[in-house]
């Protein structure tokens, strides 16, 4: 913690060996269960280039959901047949180019049905479908609503997916390998995994489909207390894989929060303190919400205050962002010692989609350091106005 009081604020911090211990944790589960498997980080959860390298290094594939993640996949050093590509955004080209050169393609939408014409007639390629999966019925106690369904995939409870079977049942030069169910319920239950891919098995066994892969998606706990581990998520796959004597599937997962929320925090530090109504004051710091909560939805944050003060102890503190916006209040502290400036807060387990999407808003993107044992250094530098404005036209 005293390391901290070196580093610029606002800024992110990346826990490398916390990282680390995600990423292996789940591949040795996995590796107690199965001959063959697949860890595919989910990019969209957090493209932070270091990240991508340190998964790729670990043995990781890139779960990618467009052609740019694509690119930014290669161009960190990922194989073209070291590459998950998934979701509606594909390009053709890159759609094209990631089937011939042997990444893991699951198909979304009917114009990548179409593509598939368009293929080189030399070779036979192996593509994936995913499957739609309505919560409310594949798993109804986890559901949110009477039809939590899903805008992603096939349907078996209409033609869709029978449709996409025979359509690729046509095709001389392509083979149906792999069935992608993603799906990401609100509790992350064990029981919800389970009853998905028993979905998936009845659906390959009513088909006859012969496939080489299941790919379970993501969506999982990662290690927390009192959350099923990376074990109890293997065990339950094996256990529905086995008892439709499917074992020879090779399993793919997408886990995105589970292996990065932990390993992210973010440092602030108080930049004003407002005394603004007889027992309230308002602590400005140079966080905001958009930093550690883009969708301004959570209502409690997991931080430590680095503070030492002891001295005047004041009814409420509502410890506020540095925006504009009159919302961009994080939480309040009530009956404890006034923070003052230079004070500085932690928030931790925020490397979840945070910096995908915080916004260009009012300040740009912060620093970004890495805690590698001992050492911390730079791995980006703060974005300032150059940034901003590269490949744009001024007049």
């Amino acid at each position: 913690m005293e390391g901290l009081n070196a580093l610029n604020t606002p800024c992110f911090i990346i826990d490398k060996a916390e990282f680390l211990r995600s990423v292996t944790g789940f591949k040795e589960a996995l590796g107690n269960c199965f001959s063959d498997y697949i860890v595919g980080y989910s990019v969209k959860t957090n493209s932070f280039p270091y990240c991508l390298c340190l998964a790729r290094n670990q043995g990781c594939y890139a779960e990618v959901v467009s052609d740019d993640e694509y690119e930014l996949a290669l161009k960190c050093g990922f194989k073209k047949e070291c590459i998950i590509y998934n979701g509606p955004m594909k390009s053709k080209e890159s759609f094209v180019d990631a089937i011939v050169n042997g990444a893991v393609v699951n198909i979304e939408t009917h114009r990548e049905l179409e593509w598939l014409v368009s293929l080189p007639k030399d070779q036979t390629y192996n593509i994936g479908l995913r499957l739609n999966v309505n919560i409310s019925n594949v798993s109804p106690e986890d559901a949110q609503s009477s039809n939590d369904n899903s805008r992603f995939g096939f349907s078996d409870d209409t033609d869709e997916f029978r449709n996409a079977i025979d359509f690729l049942s046509k095709l001389d030069n392509v083979r149906l390998s792999g069935l992608h169910i993603h799906r990401t319920s609100h509790g992350r239950s064990i029981r919800f995994y389970t009853n998905s891919i028993r979905y998936a098995c009845e659906i390959i066994k009513h088909y006859g489909l012969q496939l080489d892969y299941l790919d379970v998606g993501g969506g999982f706990f990662g290690i927390f207390d009192n959350k099923p581990t990376y074990q109890q998520y293997s065990d339950s796959f094996k256990e529905v894989i086995s008892s439709y004597g499917m074992e020879g599937l090779q399993i793919i997962v997408e886990p995105g929060n589970a292996l990065v929320a932990s390993s992210f925090s973010f440092l602030s530090e108080v930049i004003d303190v407002k005394h603004i109504e007889p027992n309230r004051w308002f602590i400005t710091t140079d966080a905001s919400r958009n930093d550690i909560d883009p969708f301004f939805r959570k209502t409690s944050y997991m931080y430590d205050l680095l503070s030492s003060n002891d001295g005047e102890v004041v009814d409420e503190q509502i410890v506020s962002g540095c925006t504009c916006l009159e919302n961009d209040r994080l939480f309040t502290i009530t009956h404890s010692p006034l923070l003052r400036v230079g004070d500085r807060i932690l928030y931790k387990n925020v490397g979840a989609y945070t910096m995908c999407l915080t916004p260009l808003f009012i300040r740009y993107f912060p620093e970004v350091y890495v805690m590698d044992g001992n050492d911390c250094h730079l791995v980006r530098e703060k974005w300032t106005s150059n940034e901003y404005l590269q490949n744009n036209v001024i007049v």
